[in-house]
């Protein structure tokens, strides 16, 4: 049996409040790496909500395009579609269009997963990369300062989806996953390397998850079915960012006087 931890999440009004959440950890977890080590790491999905969250991100009249230090930012992905980057599946490509093209970050600093190349190249490519960018060796883990997550309404994080090889593979950090049910590939992060990460945070909004959210926190454990109970961080923090309705079936958690987020609660699993 896994270890037990302890889960926070918060609950925010709507999803454009989960959004404004998101960039505010965002920028204050660049802040902090830095001063500690001298660059961050981000890992980043896809998603409505982190959309949304770059766009606040890049608005050159809010408080953080013209203040996060991205020149010392690294940003890698969680996951990405097997297309080119231009195509409008590709998760690099609306980070890029919403973004990336919009602030001063270095190209070097981008580091993005090549979805136009076969997949198994390009998990192995991305795996390199990320060796590389970390100088990493043997068996070591990259151990990313933040790295966000989405959860599908089957219960599927980053690309490991229910029934997929891609969910009991230990041994590598990236990989091309088989996903029979949408008759596809992807390339994604193992579940090793997104546990490795100082701060792992889901962004859920809307009705549609509120069934399969409560499953996978307050259920019986079965990850074959809910991958989303892989999460379960080793040396950092779990945090879910949820809007009323993402959160309607979990504990009411803790009201906040005069505050946002409206609760606060956390759960053992």
């Amino acid at each position: 049996m896994p270890r037990t931890i302890a889960v926070t999440y918060q609950v925010w009004p709507d999803a454009a409040a989960v959004a404004a959440a998101s960039a505010k950890l965002f920028a204050t977890k660049v802040e902090q790496a830095i001063a500690v080590r001298g660059v961050a790491r981000i890992a980043i999905s896809g998603g409505s909500t982190p959309q949304a969250s770059f766009k606040l991100l890049a608005d050159p009249t809010g408080p953080y395009a013209n203040t996060i230090p991205w020149d010392k930012l690294q940003i890698f992905w969680v996951d990405e579609r097997c297309v080119p980057p231009d195509n409008p599946e590709s998760n690099f490509g609306v980070c890029k269009r919403l973004l990336l093209d919009e602030i001063s970050i270095p190209p070097a600093n981008v580091f993005r997963m090549e979805g136009e190349l076969d997949p198994e190249e390009a998990a192995s490519r991305y795996e390199s990369a990320m060796r590389n960018a970390m100088r990493l060796e043997g068996a070591e883990s990259p151990r990313f300062d933040l790295l966000f997550l989405g959860m599908g309404d089957d219960g599927h994080t980053a690309s490991l989806f229910p029934h997929t090889d891609g969910l009991n593979e230990f041994g590598r950090l990236a990989i091309a996953n088989h996903v029979p049910q949408k008759n596809t590939w992807r390339i994604t992060l193992t579940s090793v390397v997104i546990n490795q990460a100082s701060e792992v945070v889901f962004e859920i909004a809307g009705p549609a998850k509120t069934d399969v959210l409560a499953e996978v926190l307050t259920g019986p454990r079965d990850p074959e079915r809910l991958p989303s109970q892989l999460i379960r961080p080793s040396n950092g923090k779990l945090l879910f960012l949820l809007d009323e309705a993402a959160a309607a079936k979990l504990p009411q958690g803790t009201a906040v006087a005069g505050a946002q987020p409206h609760k606060v609660g956390t759960l053992e699993i």
